[in-house]
């Protein structure tokens, strides 16, 4: 575990982040923004990752908070991938769970 996230992103092959407040926790907001603001995913903190690395996140994001839309939006980011893959594997639960 790290306290750094500049340390723990060095030669990472993949970033990966969730939000920091999430359904229910709205009334801890302002205090984890202020807890995890050093460990926001932006390109700065991607470049201490490999130069291939990838980043991903299970969505929904808030971009400006836990991760810079430049990243989300960027190259480098499989979050859309994620979440269609997410998308099939429930499809194929439920097919499963109602036979």
């Amino acid at each position: 575990m790290y306290t750094d996230a500049t340390l723990a992103c060095e030669s990472a092959d993949l970033v990966v982040t969730d939000v920091w407040a999430s359904m229910g926790q709205e009334e801890e907001q302002v205090k984890r923004e202020l807890a995890f603001s050093n460990f926001q995913v932006d390109k700065a903190l991607m470049a201490n990752a490999n130069a291939d690395a990838s980043f991903m996140h299970c969505l929904p994001a808030h971009r400006g908070e836990e991760v810079s839309a430049d990243v989300i939006d960027g190259k480098q980011s499989l979050v859309w991938n994620e979440a269609e893959n997410r998308l099939h594997a429930q499809k194929a639960l439920l097919l499963y769970l109602l036979n």
